[in-house]
């Protein structure tokens, strides 16, 4: 027996509770002598077997009936070979046996053939779907994101992963630590990638208001506390705010295991208007994608390579073309703009005439007022009043593109909206193209997805305040950061790049046209001015730009054409640009970038993990406060465990190794406990999200810690733990017991006897569904939507339910869609948590409402009218047999005598009643999907309906035995 802290020193510790202090005082209490809590201590390297008898050869009974030894306990008897068999099932593949199967092991009851039956259990797929659906709740897993707007998100393709991984028995270091840190890794895969997307699946938000840093925070704790909860069983979360009132866990831990979540290029909520995946993302290519993208980047290269050879050479090659261009006495015209706009005149619904080649017209706002421009007149602005012009600058991110305007700020803005076309700010997902002052700094944009799919450059010095400048932005259609220009006044503006990195569309979320001056949910451009907006449809040259901000100085160059040096230079660039040679190439590569963006643009991608090139510094936040840094601290673990090696880089992926590491005092015994409970329902510690100081101490701490230390040296061979636990005689035994051992182990703590446990959710419906042989076994994919009431996600979130038809609505529950404010209810009524956070426990309750469940949601009816068809066509024109069959398929077992006495009466019963009521018979076949089959007699098949379905809601079918 472990020791426990008294109630006086509990309370001693409480009384200090906040400070250092208390945590020192809850250690030394959490131990005999002050030693350290009997979790933190480290896996020993051997724990030693007791004795074997002649009643105990497993390890497992070892332990278990040495100590019931000592207390006078005597172990149950064995289980029958069908509750075994039935019981192997249920807890390694969430299915009941088929009767083929079951009466194949009946004929030979021996160990030997139990273990094979193990074995090939353990190989199924439905075994790795059912140990899937257990991770799910530790991971949080759902198809929505959670919060008000509750959106659609796709993820399964994750959820695949874990059902491969357990397919393949990935050893559970592995599991984990692809699962922490598979980016990381110096042979990096895209499933290791992918495994991370376990990080992202905490709840995000895109509600107006919300900011931005401080849910960005948010869910970086939270996969610091799916961290602590899922491997290491402690409620880290408590020390968020304040050292950890009762286990040795300071405040600043906790921000040091925040420090290794905290550096990934990602943004604080999604995007509202579009369904771009929130970065860092993975793309996830079919095979034929994979090749499309593969030729498509091969042409890019191409035509590349093309232009940069034609550029290299056009010197030699079109020097004497050159020449003879110079030798014109009026400098040649420049290409005009597609759109150009004066401000002069305003028409009389705020209409703003076009004097480029585009005849699209643009409009001032109401507000927008008018003022002594740099040429003629201009608008003032005053934050919320827009200027719009759709039509003329309907740019991707493969068009080269120009736009330029004369801008007089009135403020040294902190944030301001000078231009864009896009729909709002990032905190709603902003997608297109701006032009913003940022600490009064031109800073330029195109972005899928801020911050982590954009490329952004900012210039190094602010606009002068209540003076005129002509700002251009020039962009060369590359999709990167280098092919992004300011120019200020007519000069190349020195520029930081902010990001670079745009891999998609900048189109899409309802934009529509370029816009100046205001943004919905962002800062406009209040008390600025701006005159003489002009758009390009291609990327200026240096004298074109100059000619913009200083008209004349064309024609000034032009005169100086043949004074050799800076003048020859930029001479060339605007004659180079306009050679027919040069313009087809450009189209080329213009084109195949747009055919490359095509096959990328429909590239399914996930949300991943990717680390920033230089990390961010993190704080402890005080109070937990997103705005309340307090002392900065570096990535490392928590002082009362092992430290990380010394000398390795400190990263996710040292984290994962250190929480991996053979003596680990949590992993090893987290895990195997959370196997143990799968079978017996509890595990050997009781409380497996606290293995702290407040959480349940084992019974069996030496089999603990045995089971423990086997699994690390079995390589983390999660099959073979199952293996080894089922092949037990403590998980054999028989789980009646009479009601003395009842009251002295209520909760089979000693495990003098074998598990009894509610089934879970998943399983209840599937096992209901597979008896009649109305299961959709297939594999993977996107989430179904079976039946469930109307009007439950209207009320939730405003959006409508719509149910997929046919057989995916009988596909396995863990492929039923999981919408986080609005659970799938015949699953939360029969326990399932919401995976609003993580879960490693699930309570368990019953309820009148659950029978009502069974006996009337659609589905239930469905799988009652599956299995009455199976029996009336399996089980002959015989009423015995036919009862017979389905209690067997329900249970397992065949009725005794007054079992199946009962069955037949009830037979004979809602034989009657529908016979004096068709359209009850009737009603009863039309509530669920399945059609009503020509080769049987409806009213034999309502009789039998009626009485599976009474016979899937007993208990029986609902319990593990």
């Amino acid at each position: 027996m472990i020791p426990v802290p008294s109630p006086a020193a509990l309370l001693a510790a409480l009384v200090v509770a906040g400070t250092g202090a208390a945590t020192a005082q809850v250690r030394a209490a959490s131990a005999p002598d002050g030693g350290e809590h009997w979790s933190f201590q480290r896996l020993p390297a051997a724990v030693p077997l007791p004795a074997a008898t002649a009643d105990a050869t497993h390890p497992i009974d070892r332990f278990v009936r040495a100590r019931l030894r000592e207390l006078g306990i005597a172990s149950a008897p064995p289980a029958d070979p069908a509750t075994l068999l039935r019981r192997a099932h249920l807890t390694l593949t969430g299915l009941p046996p088929d009767l083929a199967d079951l009466d194949a092991f009946l004929r030979e009851p021996s160990p030997a053939a139990f273990e094979r039956a193990v074995d090939a259990l353990l190989a199924s797929p439905r075994h790795a779907e059912h140990m899937a659906s257990y991770w799910l709740d530790a991971a949080r897993y759902a198809d929505t994101y959670g919060y008000q707007s509750d959106v659609h998100r796709e993820v399964w393709p994750w959820r695949d992963w874990v059902i491969r991984a357990f397919a393949d028995n990935l050893p559970y270091d592995r599991f984990v630590t692809w699962q922490l840190a598979g980016d990381l890794l110096p042979d990096a895969t895209t499933e290791t990638r992918l495994a991370t997307c376990f990080n992202r699946l905490h709840r995000q938000t895109n509600e107006g208001g919300s900011v931005e840093e401080e849910f960005r925070v948010d869910y970086v704790a939270d996969r610091v506390n799916t961290f602590g909860t899922a491997f290491l069983g402690l409620t880290v979360e408590c020390a968020r705010c304040h050292d950890h009132k009762f286990d040795p866990l300071s405040q600043r831990d906790y921000y040091r295991l925040f420090a290794f979540f905290d550096d990934i290029d990602e943004s604080g909520l999604y995007s509202h208007f579009t369904d771009a995946v929130p970065t860092p993302v993975l793309d996830l290519p079919t095979p034929e994608q994979q090749q499309a993208l593969a030729a498509a980047t091969t042409r890019v290269a191409a035509a590349e390579a093309a232009l940069a050879a034609w550029d290299a050479q056009v010197g030699a090659a079109t020097a004497a073309a050159f020449e003879g261009w110079l030798e014109q006495e009026v400098p040649p015209v420049l290409e005009p703009p597609v759109g150009s706009f004066s401000f002069e005149e305003l028409g009389p619904k705020g209409e703003l005439a076009n004097g480029g080649s585009s005849q699209a017209a643009g409009r001032a706002d109401a507000g927008a007022a008018r003022a002594p421009g740099r040429v003629g007149n201009a608008l003032e602005l005053d934050g919320e009043t827009a200027l719009t012009f759709p039509g003329v600058a309907d740019f991707t991110r493969d068009d080269p593109f120009t736009i330029a305007l004369w801008l007089r700020p009135a403020e040294r803005h902190e944030r301001a909206v000078v231009w864009h076309r896009s729909r709002a700010w990032t905190d709603a997902g902003s997608r297109g193209y701006e032009l913003l002052l940022e600490e009064g700094r031109p800073s330029a944009a195109l972005i899928h997805f801020w911050p982590g799919d954009a490329i952004r450059v900012r210039a190094a010095e602010p606009l002068p305040v209540g003076s005129w400048s002509h700002v251009a932005v020039s962009y060369d259609g590359s999709g990167r950061a280098a092919g992004l220009r300011i120019w200020v006044d007519g000069q190349r503006a020195p520029v930081e790049i902010v990001r670079d990195h745009l891999v998609r569309t900048i189109q899409g979320g309802g934009a529509n046209a370029l816009t100046i001056g205001a943004r919905f949910r962002d800062r406009g451009l209040r008390g600025g001015t701006v005159d003489e907006l002009q758009v390009f449809d291609r990327e200026l040259a240096e004298p074109e730009v100059a000619e913009l901000a200083a008209p004349g100085s064309w024609a000034a160059l032009w005169r100086r054409r043949h004074a050799g040096g800076d003048a020859r230079r930029q001479l060339a660039l605007v004659f180079t640009a306009s050679r027919p040679e040069r313009t087809r190439l450009v189209a080329e590569l213009n084109a195949a970038r747009r055919a490359r963006s095509g096959v990328v643009d429909a590239i399914r991608a996930i949300m991943t993990m990717a680390e920033l090139p230089e990390p961010r510094t993190a704080h402890v936040l005080l109070r937990g406060r997103y705005d309340a840094p307090g002392e900065p601290v570096e990535p490392g673990t928590p002082a009362a465990l092992p430290p990380l090696p010394v000398g390795e880089r400190v990263d996710r992926l040292a984290l994962a190794r250190w929480l991996t590491a053979p003596d680990h005092p949590l992993t090893a015994r987290v895990a195997v406990n959370r196997i143990w409970a799968m079978h017996f329902g509890r595990g050997l510690v009781a409380t497996p999200e606290d293995f702290g100081c407040q959480g349940a101490r084992p019974e069996y701490p030496d089999l603990l810690d045995w089971l423990a230390r086997w699994f690390v040296d079995s390589g983390w061979d999660q099959r073979a733990l199952h293996r080894l636990i089922l092949t037990s005689a403590t998980w054999q035994q028989s789980s009646a017991c009479d009601a003395a051992a009842r009251s002295r182990d209520p909760a089979n703590e000693l495990l003098a006897r074998g598990p009894r446990f509610r089934l879970r959710a998943e399983v209840i419906r599937d096992s209901a569904l597979f008896v009649g042989g109305a299961l959709v076994e297939q594999i993977g994919g996107p989430p179904v939507r079976p039946w469930q009431p109307d009007g439950l996600w209207r009320e939730k979130s405003g959006a409508t339910y719509v149910r997929t038809p046919g057989e995916a609505s009988r596909r396995r529950s863990l492929y039923t869609y999981w919408k986080r404010t609005s659970a799938p209810p015949g699953m939360t009524l029969l326990d399932a948590n919401e995976r609003d956070v993580c879960v490693v426990r699930r309570e368990s309750t019953t309820t009148p409402l659950q029978t009502l469940l069974l006996w009337n949601d659609p589905q239930y009816v469905d799988a009652a009218q599956a299995l009455a068809t199976r029996a009336l066509r399996e089980g002959g024109p015989d009423t015995t047999a036919r009862v017979t069959l389905m209690f067997r398929l329900v249970t397992s077992h065949h009725p005794d005598t007054a079992e199946l006495a009962m069955l037949t009466a009830a037979w004979d019963t809602e034989r009657s009643a529908f016979a004096a009521t068709p359209t009850g018979a009737t009603a009863l076949l039309a509530a669920g999907d399945l059609p009503i089959p020509a080769d049987l007699d409806p009213l034999d098949l309502a009789t039998a309906t009626a009485l599976a379905s009474t016979l899937l809601s007993l208990s029986a079918p609902q319990t593990l035995r």
